[in-house]
């Protein structure tokens, strides 16, 4: 419950649920924008468009280090480039992709076999937990021991398992996890500390 405290790292109009998942009628979709237009997008949608359509809407991130002049910087990226997330108060998503062409650089709902793609509760869940409160994957802390992965410190603990590649020099895992209705691959910032 924790999550309901937390300041958000973007204006919403309504304060999300925790990390339980979707509140009661909301439905989650991800809309297509041009990638590099995610953050203008998100917050022309939440100037434009009616709150009795959108309730929110979300552009999530990842923490990776980048050494820069000597030094490890932590920087901010885009984790689906090219999507916005899109929370309604239940309307149909048609009214919503409707809404959505009016706003420069968005693509339309995300569709496949014909219809649009509505997240469902476990990928709510999943990315809420990933992201918390600041829609952030803040930087994970693991070792390797006996040639698997146990993280230790950050978002990915107990999520080994979504963990398909580790570049250590980069300081990044690849996942792969649910979303979109299928398997989606991104990269975290991921450091491993030792290997045992």
């Amino acid at each position: 419950m924790e999550e309901d405290l937390c300041s958000f790292k973007h204006p919403v109009r309504q304060a999300p649920s925790g990390a339980g998942g979707r509140k009661s009628g909301e439905i989650w979709c991800a809309a297509r924008v041009r990638i590099g237009a995610e953050e203008r997008v998100r917050q022309r949608c939440l100037e434009q468009i009616s709150s009795e359509v959108l309730k929110d809407c979300y552009v999530f991130h990842y923490e990776e280090k980048r050494h820069l002049y000597g030094d490890w910087i932590v920087q901010e990226k885009v984790l689906f480039p090219g999507y916005v997330f899109l929370v309604s108060g239940g309307v149909d998503s048609k009214v919503l992709d409707r809404e959505l062409w009016r706003i420069k650089s968005v693509i339309g709902l995300l569709e496949m076999n014909g219809g649009f793609v509505l997240l469902d509760e476990r990928e709510v869940d999943f990315l809420r937990m990933l992201g918390g409160c600041r829609q952030t994957v803040e930087f994970s802390e693991g070792i390797i021991e006996q040639s698997k992965v146990r993280v230790y410190s950050g978002p990915l603990v107990g999520k080994e398992k979504y963990i398909r590649k580790i570049d250590r020099h980069k300081r990044k895992a690849l996942l792969e996890m649910p979303i979109f209705g299928e398997k989606q691959k991104m990269q975290v910032g991921l450091e491993i500390v030792e290997k045992i």
